[in-house]
Protein backbone atom coordinates (compact mmCIF):
# COMPACT_ATOMS: atom_id res chain seq x y z
CA UNK A 1 0.00 0.00 0.00
CA UNK A 2 1.53 3.63 -0.93
CA UNK A 3 1.90 5.89 1.76
CA UNK A 4 -0.50 8.69 1.13
CA UNK A 5 2.46 11.44 1.93
CA UNK A 6 4.86 9.65 -0.50
CA UNK A 7 2.26 9.95 -3.19
CA UNK A 8 3.10 12.48 -6.46
CA UNK A 9 0.78 15.63 -5.79
CA UNK A 10 -1.95 15.29 -8.29
CA UNK A 11 -1.78 17.44 -11.42
CA UNK A 12 -4.03 20.65 -10.78
CA UNK A 13 -6.61 21.29 -13.45
CA UNK A 14 -5.94 24.19 -15.98
CA UNK A 15 -8.77 26.59 -16.34
CA UNK A 16 -9.24 28.69 -19.68
CA UNK A 17 -11.24 31.98 -20.39
CA UNK A 18 -13.26 31.22 -23.16
CA UNK A 19 -15.19 34.38 -23.94
CA UNK A 20 -16.99 33.21 -27.04
CA UNK A 21 -17.29 29.43 -28.30
CA UNK A 22 -14.26 29.96 -31.23
CA UNK A 23 -11.74 30.69 -27.86
CA UNK A 24 -13.29 28.24 -26.33
CA UNK A 25 -12.79 25.70 -29.27
CA UNK A 26 -8.90 27.01 -29.00
CA UNK A 27 -8.64 26.35 -25.05
CA UNK A 28 -9.41 23.02 -25.13
CA UNK A 29 -7.50 22.02 -28.09
CA UNK A 30 -4.04 23.75 -26.66
CA UNK A 31 -4.52 21.55 -23.32
CA UNK A 32 -6.99 23.31 -21.21
CA UNK A 33 -8.90 21.07 -18.82
CA UNK A 34 -11.40 23.02 -18.15
CA UNK A 35 -13.00 26.63 -19.29
CA UNK A 36 -15.13 28.79 -18.04
CA UNK A 37 -17.72 30.86 -19.85
CA UNK A 38 -20.34 33.30 -19.06
CA UNK A 39 -24.21 33.79 -20.41
CA UNK A 40 -25.78 36.94 -21.89
CA UNK A 41 -26.80 37.72 -18.55
CA UNK A 42 -25.38 36.96 -14.75
CA UNK A 43 -21.90 37.02 -15.26
CA UNK A 44 -19.20 39.84 -15.11
CA UNK A 45 -17.71 40.39 -18.54
CA UNK A 46 -20.31 42.24 -20.23
CA UNK A 47 -18.09 42.80 -23.22
CA UNK A 48 -17.18 39.55 -23.67
CA UNK A 49 -18.97 37.75 -26.68
CA UNK A 50 -20.46 35.19 -24.41
CA UNK A 51 -22.84 32.52 -24.86
CA UNK A 52 -26.73 32.95 -25.49
CA UNK A 53 -28.78 30.10 -24.26
CA UNK A 54 -28.64 27.65 -27.25
CA UNK A 55 -24.92 28.34 -27.96
CA UNK A 56 -24.49 27.74 -24.35
CA UNK A 57 -26.09 24.14 -24.55
CA UNK A 58 -24.23 23.74 -27.19
CA UNK A 59 -21.00 24.53 -26.09
CA UNK A 60 -21.58 22.48 -22.79
CA UNK A 61 -22.22 19.68 -25.26
CA UNK A 62 -18.91 20.13 -27.64
CA UNK A 63 -16.92 20.60 -23.68
CA UNK A 64 -17.87 17.49 -22.65
CA UNK A 65 -17.59 15.05 -26.00
CA UNK A 66 -13.80 17.07 -25.74
CA UNK A 67 -13.72 15.02 -22.01
CA UNK A 68 -13.44 18.47 -20.52
CA UNK A 69 -15.63 20.38 -17.76
CA UNK A 70 -17.15 23.73 -18.50
CA UNK A 71 -18.21 26.18 -15.57
CA UNK A 72 -20.94 29.04 -16.29
CA UNK A 73 -20.30 32.71 -14.36
CA UNK A 74 -23.37 33.58 -12.52
CA UNK A 75 -21.25 35.99 -10.52
CA UNK A 76 -22.92 39.41 -10.49
CA UNK A 77 -23.65 40.86 -6.97
CA UNK A 78 -27.38 41.01 -7.70
CA UNK A 79 -30.11 43.64 -7.60
CA UNK A 80 -33.44 42.50 -6.90
CA UNK A 81 -34.64 43.16 -10.49
CA UNK A 82 -31.82 40.22 -11.36
CA UNK A 83 -33.65 37.49 -10.31
CA UNK A 84 -36.22 38.04 -13.20
CA UNK A 85 -35.44 34.57 -14.94
CA UNK A 86 -32.55 33.48 -12.96
CA UNK A 87 -34.43 30.53 -11.91
CA UNK A 88 -34.98 29.08 -14.82
CA UNK A 89 -31.64 29.45 -15.97
CA UNK A 90 -29.70 27.91 -13.70
CA UNK A 91 -32.55 24.89 -13.88
CA UNK A 92 -31.13 25.36 -18.07
CA UNK A 93 -27.87 25.10 -16.75
CA UNK A 94 -28.11 21.82 -14.01
CA UNK A 95 -30.41 20.12 -16.71
CA UNK A 96 -27.39 20.65 -19.80
CA UNK A 97 -25.41 19.45 -17.23
CA UNK A 98 -22.87 22.38 -16.64
CA UNK A 99 -20.00 21.26 -14.10
CA UNK A 100 -20.67 24.35 -11.78
CA UNK A 101 -21.99 27.90 -11.49
CA UNK A 102 -19.45 30.53 -10.27
CA UNK A 103 -21.06 32.21 -7.82
CA UNK A 104 -20.52 35.13 -5.25
CA UNK A 105 -23.81 36.14 -3.84
CA UNK A 106 -25.68 34.59 -1.15
CA UNK A 107 -29.03 35.35 -2.36
CA UNK A 108 -27.77 33.70 -5.48
CA UNK A 109 -26.11 30.76 -3.80
CA UNK A 110 -29.37 29.97 -2.27
CA UNK A 111 -31.56 29.99 -4.95
CA UNK A 112 -29.92 27.79 -6.67
CA UNK A 113 -29.83 25.24 -4.11
CA UNK A 114 -33.63 25.48 -4.01
CA UNK A 115 -34.07 25.40 -7.98
CA UNK A 116 -31.09 23.61 -9.17
CA UNK A 117 -29.61 21.55 -6.28
CA UNK A 118 -28.11 18.89 -8.79
CA UNK A 119 -25.36 21.69 -10.13
CA UNK A 120 -22.31 22.10 -8.37
CA UNK A 121 -21.03 25.69 -7.05
CA UNK A 122 -17.47 27.54 -7.06
CA UNK A 123 -17.69 30.64 -4.72
CA UNK A 124 -16.10 33.57 -7.09
CA UNK A 125 -12.50 35.55 -6.21
CA UNK A 126 -15.22 38.46 -5.65
CA UNK A 127 -16.24 36.52 -2.70
CA UNK A 128 -13.07 37.99 -1.37
CA UNK A 129 -12.11 34.90 0.67
CA UNK A 130 -8.53 35.36 2.47
CA UNK A 131 -8.69 32.97 5.53
CA UNK A 132 -9.27 29.73 5.82
CA UNK A 133 -12.44 30.18 8.30
CA UNK A 134 -14.32 31.74 5.95
CA UNK A 135 -13.78 29.26 3.42
CA UNK A 136 -15.01 26.45 5.58
CA UNK A 137 -17.86 28.61 6.53
CA UNK A 138 -18.72 28.96 2.49
CA UNK A 139 -17.97 24.98 2.32
CA UNK A 140 -20.80 23.89 4.98
CA UNK A 141 -23.36 26.15 2.87
CA UNK A 142 -22.69 23.63 -0.19
CA UNK A 143 -20.14 25.38 -1.74
CA UNK A 144 -17.98 22.33 -3.67
CA UNK A 145 -14.87 25.06 -4.68
CA UNK A 146 -13.41 28.00 -3.57
CA UNK A 147 -11.58 30.55 -5.69
CA UNK A 148 -8.81 32.26 -3.69
CA UNK A 149 -8.79 36.41 -3.51
CA UNK A 150 -6.15 37.44 -5.39
CA UNK A 151 -4.68 39.01 -2.39
CA UNK A 152 -2.85 35.98 -0.89
CA UNK A 153 0.84 35.27 -0.69
CA UNK A 154 1.91 32.30 -1.19
CA UNK A 155 2.38 31.25 2.25
CA UNK A 156 -1.18 32.37 3.49
CA UNK A 157 -2.46 30.03 0.31
CA UNK A 158 0.23 27.31 1.89
CA UNK A 159 -1.93 28.21 5.39
CA UNK A 160 -5.29 27.99 3.94
CA UNK A 161 -4.50 24.71 1.85
CA UNK A 162 -3.91 22.86 5.36
CA UNK A 163 -6.90 24.15 6.91
CA UNK A 164 -9.81 23.79 4.11
CA UNK A 165 -10.53 20.30 3.18
CA UNK A 166 -13.02 21.08 -0.10
CA UNK A 167 -11.38 22.28 -3.43
CA UNK A 168 -9.01 24.99 -4.36
CA UNK A 169 -8.69 27.12 -6.93
CA UNK A 170 -6.58 30.33 -7.98
CA UNK A 171 -5.61 32.42 -10.68
CA UNK A 172 -2.16 32.35 -11.77
CA UNK A 173 -1.88 34.81 -15.26
CA UNK A 174 -3.86 37.28 -16.73
CA UNK A 175 -4.83 41.14 -15.58
CA UNK A 176 -4.79 42.40 -12.51
CA UNK A 177 -7.20 44.67 -10.55
CA UNK A 178 -6.32 47.42 -8.49
CA UNK A 179 -9.49 46.93 -6.62
CA UNK A 180 -9.72 44.02 -4.28
CA UNK A 181 -10.13 40.64 -5.98
CA UNK A 182 -11.77 42.80 -8.87
CA UNK A 183 -14.79 44.62 -6.95
CA UNK A 184 -14.43 48.18 -8.45
CA UNK A 185 -16.35 51.06 -8.07
CA UNK A 186 -14.41 53.63 -10.08
CA UNK A 187 -16.10 52.50 -12.88
CA UNK A 188 -19.41 52.82 -12.01
CA UNK A 189 -18.66 55.88 -9.95
CA UNK A 190 -16.78 57.66 -13.16
CA UNK A 191 -19.05 56.39 -16.18
CA UNK A 192 -22.07 55.05 -14.92
CA UNK A 193 -21.10 51.43 -15.90
CA UNK A 194 -20.95 48.99 -13.36
CA UNK A 195 -17.98 46.68 -13.03
CA UNK A 196 -19.95 44.42 -10.38
CA UNK A 197 -22.31 43.67 -12.92
CA UNK A 198 -19.75 42.84 -16.08
CA UNK A 199 -19.82 46.64 -17.46
CA UNK A 200 -15.84 47.71 -16.28
CA UNK A 201 -14.64 50.51 -18.21
CA UNK A 202 -11.38 50.13 -16.96
CA UNK A 203 -10.96 53.56 -15.61
CA UNK A 204 -7.96 52.56 -13.04
CA UNK A 205 -5.78 52.44 -16.73
CA UNK A 206 -6.58 56.32 -17.04
CA UNK A 207 -3.89 59.47 -16.56
CA UNK A 208 -4.75 61.23 -13.03
CA UNK A 209 -3.76 64.66 -11.34
CA UNK A 210 -3.96 65.74 -7.83
CA UNK A 211 -6.36 68.16 -6.10
CA UNK A 212 -5.57 69.99 -3.16
CA UNK A 213 -8.71 70.28 -0.99
CA UNK A 214 -8.77 74.10 -0.35
CA UNK A 215 -7.63 74.40 -4.14
CA UNK A 216 -10.02 72.74 -5.77
CA UNK A 217 -9.73 74.61 -9.61
CA UNK A 218 -5.99 73.70 -9.69
CA UNK A 219 -5.06 69.91 -10.66
CA UNK A 220 -1.52 69.21 -10.20
CA UNK A 221 -0.29 66.65 -12.78
CA UNK A 222 1.43 63.69 -11.32
CA UNK A 223 3.91 63.16 -13.92
CA UNK A 224 6.91 60.50 -14.22
CA UNK A 225 7.36 62.53 -18.08
CA UNK A 226 5.43 64.33 -20.61
CA UNK A 227 3.02 61.75 -21.11
CA UNK A 228 1.88 61.44 -17.03
CA UNK A 229 1.77 58.49 -15.02
CA UNK A 230 -1.29 55.59 -14.10
CA UNK A 231 -1.13 55.18 -10.42
CA UNK A 232 -3.59 52.46 -10.43
CA UNK A 233 -2.22 50.68 -13.51
CA UNK A 234 -0.81 47.00 -12.13
CA UNK A 235 0.92 44.61 -13.86
CA UNK A 236 -0.37 41.35 -15.55
CA UNK A 237 0.09 38.26 -13.62
CA UNK A 238 2.51 35.52 -14.67
CA UNK A 239 3.23 32.78 -11.96
CA UNK A 240 4.65 30.19 -14.37
CA UNK A 241 8.25 30.72 -12.97
CA UNK A 242 6.76 30.02 -9.66
CA UNK A 243 4.67 26.48 -10.79
CA UNK A 244 7.82 24.39 -8.59
CA UNK A 245 6.47 26.15 -5.15
CA UNK A 246 2.50 26.11 -6.13
CA UNK A 247 3.58 22.61 -6.92
CA UNK A 248 4.27 21.83 -2.81
CA UNK A 249 0.64 23.49 -1.91
CA UNK A 250 -1.29 21.57 -3.86
CA UNK A 251 -4.00 23.69 -5.27
CA UNK A 252 -7.10 21.89 -7.29
CA UNK A 253 -7.09 24.21 -9.88
CA UNK A 254 -5.22 26.99 -11.86
CA UNK A 255 -7.03 29.48 -13.35
CA UNK A 256 -5.70 31.92 -16.70
CA UNK A 257 -7.77 34.87 -16.23
CA UNK A 258 -8.90 36.47 -20.11
CA UNK A 259 -12.49 35.90 -21.06
CA UNK A 260 -12.37 39.26 -22.87
CA UNK A 261 -8.73 38.49 -24.62
CA UNK A 262 -8.01 37.22 -28.13
CA UNK A 263 -7.97 33.41 -29.44
CA UNK A 264 -4.46 33.87 -29.77
CA UNK A 265 -4.22 35.21 -25.77
CA UNK A 266 -5.78 32.52 -24.73
CA UNK A 267 -3.92 29.50 -26.91
CA UNK A 268 -0.96 30.88 -26.35
CA UNK A 269 -0.84 31.10 -22.96
CA UNK A 270 -2.76 27.61 -22.05
CA UNK A 271 -0.20 25.90 -24.03
CA UNK A 272 2.56 27.52 -21.98
CA UNK A 273 0.43 26.52 -18.83
CA UNK A 274 -0.06 23.37 -20.07
CA UNK A 275 3.68 22.22 -21.14
CA UNK A 276 5.14 24.05 -17.89
CA UNK A 277 2.68 21.89 -15.45
CA UNK A 278 3.22 18.36 -17.53
CA UNK A 279 6.88 18.74 -17.62
CA UNK A 280 6.87 19.71 -13.65
CA UNK A 281 4.88 16.71 -12.94
CA UNK A 282 6.05 14.17 -15.24
CA UNK A 283 9.63 15.05 -15.73
CA UNK A 284 10.92 17.03 -12.62
CA UNK A 285 11.91 20.60 -11.62
CA UNK A 286 15.45 20.25 -13.70
CA UNK A 287 13.80 19.82 -17.05
CA UNK A 288 10.94 22.27 -16.09
CA UNK A 289 14.11 25.16 -15.24
CA UNK A 290 15.35 24.04 -18.94
CA UNK A 291 12.25 24.65 -20.66
CA UNK A 292 11.17 27.42 -19.07
CA UNK A 293 12.74 30.34 -21.07
CA UNK A 294 11.17 29.50 -24.30
CA UNK A 295 7.54 29.22 -22.65
CA UNK A 296 8.32 32.53 -21.43
CA UNK A 297 9.91 33.94 -24.71
CA UNK A 298 6.39 32.11 -26.34
CA UNK A 299 3.90 34.04 -23.97
CA UNK A 300 5.77 37.29 -24.35
CA UNK A 301 4.68 36.96 -28.05
CA UNK A 302 0.70 37.81 -26.89
CA UNK A 303 -0.38 41.48 -25.88
CA UNK A 304 0.24 42.01 -22.39
CA UNK A 305 1.47 44.17 -19.97
CA UNK A 306 4.98 43.60 -17.72
CA UNK A 307 4.65 40.64 -15.74
CA UNK A 308 4.86 40.44 -11.78
CA UNK A 309 4.12 37.92 -9.30
CA UNK A 310 1.38 39.88 -7.89
CA UNK A 311 0.98 39.23 -3.81
CA UNK A 312 2.12 35.99 -4.24
CA UNK A 313 5.58 37.25 -2.07
CA UNK A 314 4.22 40.33 -0.60
CA UNK A 315 1.79 43.49 -1.20
CA UNK A 316 2.88 44.61 -4.41
CA UNK A 317 4.90 48.14 -4.66
CA UNK A 318 5.67 50.70 -7.04
CA UNK A 319 7.29 48.34 -9.01
CA UNK A 320 4.63 46.18 -9.92
CA UNK A 321 2.58 49.06 -11.21
CA UNK A 322 3.45 50.51 -14.82
CA UNK A 323 3.92 54.28 -13.99
CA UNK A 324 4.65 55.57 -17.68
CA UNK A 325 1.31 54.14 -19.53
CA UNK A 326 -1.00 51.90 -19.54
CA UNK A 327 -1.00 50.52 -22.79
CA UNK A 328 0.22 46.75 -23.52
CA UNK A 329 2.97 45.61 -24.97
CA UNK A 330 2.38 43.98 -28.69
CA UNK A 331 5.04 42.64 -30.60
CA UNK A 332 3.17 40.41 -32.73
CA UNK A 333 0.14 41.41 -34.39
CA UNK A 334 -2.27 38.07 -34.42
CA UNK A 335 -2.87 38.32 -38.42
CA UNK A 336 -4.85 34.86 -39.20
CA UNK A 337 -6.06 31.37 -37.86
CA UNK A 338 -6.30 28.25 -40.43
CA UNK A 339 -9.44 26.69 -41.55
CA UNK A 340 -10.86 23.50 -41.88
CA UNK A 341 -12.71 21.77 -44.45
CA UNK A 342 -16.08 22.50 -42.01
CA UNK A 343 -15.61 25.87 -41.97
CA UNK A 344 -14.68 26.50 -45.86
CA UNK A 345 -17.78 24.73 -46.45
CA UNK A 346 -19.80 27.32 -43.79
CA UNK A 347 -18.42 30.20 -46.22
CA UNK A 348 -20.55 28.71 -48.69
CA UNK A 349 -17.80 28.71 -51.55
CA UNK A 350 -18.78 28.17 -55.08
CA UNK A 351 -16.61 25.33 -55.47
CA UNK A 352 -15.76 21.83 -53.76
CA UNK A 353 -12.75 22.15 -51.46
CA UNK A 354 -10.53 19.56 -52.58
CA UNK A 355 -9.12 17.34 -49.23
CA UNK A 356 -5.35 17.96 -51.04
CA UNK A 357 -6.05 21.58 -50.39
CA UNK A 358 -7.41 21.47 -46.62
CA UNK A 359 -4.52 23.22 -44.49
CA UNK A 360 -4.00 25.76 -46.92
CA UNK A 361 -7.03 28.45 -46.21
CA UNK A 362 -6.69 31.31 -43.65
CA UNK A 363 -8.69 33.50 -41.79
CA UNK A 364 -7.59 36.81 -41.82
CA UNK A 365 -7.78 38.30 -38.38
CA UNK A 366 -5.09 41.35 -39.39
CA UNK A 367 -3.43 42.91 -41.93
CA UNK A 368 -0.70 40.95 -43.76
CA UNK A 369 0.76 41.17 -47.40
CA UNK A 370 2.95 39.24 -49.98
CA UNK A 371 6.72 39.00 -48.70
CA UNK A 372 5.70 38.96 -45.02
CA UNK A 373 7.51 36.68 -42.70
CA UNK A 374 4.46 34.61 -40.87
CA UNK A 375 5.01 32.26 -37.38
CA UNK A 376 2.38 29.49 -37.03
CA UNK A 377 1.50 29.01 -33.93
CA UNK A 378 -0.06 24.54 -33.57
CA UNK A 379 -1.40 23.01 -30.48
CA UNK A 380 0.60 19.63 -30.40
CA UNK A 381 4.62 21.42 -32.74
CA UNK A 382 6.89 23.62 -31.92
CA UNK A 383 6.08 27.10 -34.13
CA UNK A 384 7.30 27.19 -37.67
CA UNK A 385 8.06 29.91 -40.31
CA UNK A 386 7.12 30.78 -43.82
CA UNK A 387 6.99 33.98 -46.28
CA UNK A 388 3.91 34.91 -47.68
CA UNK A 389 4.67 34.01 -51.53
CA UNK A 390 1.56 33.95 -53.27
CA UNK A 391 -2.58 34.09 -51.51
CA UNK A 392 -6.22 33.72 -53.57
CA UNK A 393 -9.38 34.79 -52.77
CA UNK A 394 -12.13 32.63 -53.06
CA UNK A 395 -12.88 33.07 -56.28
CA UNK A 396 -9.50 32.40 -57.04
CA UNK A 397 -8.24 35.72 -58.02
CA UNK A 398 -4.54 37.01 -56.70
CA UNK A 399 -4.22 38.95 -53.39
CA UNK A 400 -1.42 41.02 -52.41
CA UNK A 401 -2.83 42.45 -49.43
CA UNK A 402 -4.60 40.55 -46.60
CA UNK A 403 -7.14 43.73 -45.34
CA UNK A 404 -10.63 42.68 -45.57
CA UNK A 405 -11.42 41.51 -42.34
CA UNK A 406 -12.03 37.79 -41.58
CA UNK A 407 -11.58 37.20 -45.13
CA UNK A 408 -10.84 33.54 -46.27
CA UNK A 409 -7.86 33.28 -48.31
CA UNK A 410 -5.90 30.45 -49.88
CA UNK A 411 -1.76 30.64 -49.00
CA UNK A 412 0.80 28.68 -50.90
CA UNK A 413 2.80 26.55 -47.71
CA UNK A 414 5.42 24.83 -46.98
CA UNK A 415 3.06 22.85 -45.24
CA UNK A 416 -0.52 22.20 -44.40
CA UNK A 417 -1.94 24.19 -41.56
CA UNK A 418 -2.73 21.60 -38.72
CA UNK A 419 -7.00 22.29 -37.23
CA UNK A 420 -6.53 25.32 -34.81
CA UNK A 421 -3.35 26.41 -36.14
CA UNK A 422 -3.21 30.31 -35.36
CA UNK A 423 -0.95 33.00 -37.54
CA UNK A 424 0.59 35.65 -36.36
CA UNK A 425 3.10 38.87 -37.65
CA UNK A 426 6.27 40.10 -35.81
CA UNK A 427 5.99 43.61 -35.72
CA UNK A 428 9.07 46.06 -36.92
CA UNK A 429 11.61 47.29 -34.85
CA UNK A 430 10.02 50.78 -35.21
CA UNK A 431 6.59 49.66 -34.99
CA UNK A 432 7.90 47.61 -31.78
CA UNK A 433 9.48 50.94 -30.34
CA UNK A 434 6.98 53.18 -30.56
CA UNK A 435 4.57 50.26 -28.87
CA UNK A 436 6.92 50.12 -25.88
CA UNK A 437 7.17 54.21 -25.72
CA UNK A 438 3.69 56.03 -26.68
CA UNK A 439 1.35 52.92 -27.35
Amino acid sequence: MIDEKMAKPQKPELLAPAGDFEKLKYALAYGADAVYVGGSAYGLRAYAGNFGPEELKNAIEYTHQAGKKIYIAVNIFAHEEDFEGMAEYLQQLESWGADAAIVSDPGIVALAQEVAPKLPLHLSTQANNTNSLSMRFWLKQGIERIVLARELTASEIEKVRRNVPGELEMFVHGAMCMSYSGRCLLSNYLTGRDANHGECTQPCRWSYGLVEEKRPDEVFPIEEDERGTYVFNSHDLCLLPHLPLLKTIEIDSYKIEGRMKSVHYVACNVKAYRAGIDVLWEQGEDAFQAKLPNWLAEMDKVSHRDYSTGFLFGKPGADAHNLETSHYIREYDFVGVGVSKEELKNAEPDFEPEESSIGYWVEQRNYFRKGDTIEVLTPDDEPWIFEVKQMWDMDGEPVEVANHAKQILRLELPQPLPKFSILRKRRSLKVIGETKKTD
